[in-house]
């Protein structure tokens, strides 16, 4: 992108792309977030030969839900994510966990916005070792098919592991060598624990998902303005079971967004 020129978005195209990602995934996107909207598409408009953001405007509506729609609901997503992401959620997984364990009861948990996988790794990390010989299961879903390819692969710069225990670490994480050093790989074994689904969670969700006794709904709610949390937690709740935990993210909150779950911690929600 040496010697490229990046043109600047006008307001009015800005806003025509505000209304396309409000539209699609019920994100609301600031003014703040011009610079952001300018660098992730930028580098379509070059490969597509567009001469602006309103031409690149343009060519989405033509293609109405071509890949190449999905191209830009992806590029206009926010992914960024890392393993044990908010360790306190993970504890208190643990916590569950053991007490499935105990109680010998099966546990599901629904990674509700996994962006490229890390939550959902570090979910069934937790989940392995306690629940070993008792059936659980992990469903992870996003909106963006490129980071859930991501995510299905299991491969990550090493970089998104620092907060992972050195433990997990050592069973579940394989070191690459040569070309690959600096990344590692989520063993397969716990790649395969993992269900991925293309989820749009500002959508009626798909048929037959089932019950949850925890869904991790986290970071997400602060891009969707009040209307649509409320719906999108509404609609998490109704695949909760009765007394099922819902975590979202610490900087979130469900005050006033919901009366159907009572406060057990900061971030940490128990269906009532």
């Amino acid at each position: 992108m040496i010697g490229l020129v990046v043109p600047q978005i006008s307001d009015e195209e800005f806003a025509r792309f505000q209304g396309f990602i409000y539209d699609r995934a019920g994100i609301t996107l600031s003014d703040s977030k011009k610079a952001l909207v300018t660098g992730r598409l930028f580098k379509r408009l070059n490969q597509l030969n567009c001469r602006n953001y309103g031409e690149y405007f343009d060519l989405l509506s033509r293609k109405g839900d071509s890949a190449e729609v999905q191209l830009a609901v992806d590029l206009l997503t926010t992914n960024e994510t890392f393993f044990f992401r908010e360790k306190g959620h993970f504890d208190f997984l643990q916590a569950q966990a053991e007490m499935a364990r105990r109680k010998r009861y099966p546990l599901r948990v629904w990674s509700a916005a996994c962006a490229s996988g890390e939550e959902a790794y570090s979910i069934a990390m937790t989940l392995a070792d306690p629940l070993a010989g008792l059936p659980w299961h992990v469903l992870a879903s996003d909106i963006s098919a490129r980071m859930l390819a991501c995510a299905r692969s299991g491969h990550y710069p090493e970089s998104r592991a620092t907060h992972t225990p050195a433990h997990y670490r050592k069973r579940w994480c394989l070191r690459g060598t040569g070309a690959q050093s600096g990344t590692l790989l989520i063993e397969r074994e716990l790649r395969q624990r993992v269900q991925f689904m293309q989820i749009n969670l500002d959508k009626p969700l798909p048929a037959g998902l089932g019950e949850f006794d925890l869904i991790f709904l986290r970071n997400v709610m602060i891009y969707f303005s009040l209307e649509t949390k409320r719906a999108v937690v509404a609609r998490a709740l109704m695949q909760l079971r009765r007394g099922g935990h819902l975590l979202v993210g610490h900087s979130e909150t469900l005050n006033d967004i919901s009366t159907d779950v009572r406060a057990l911690a900061p971030s940490i929600y128990q269906k009532r």
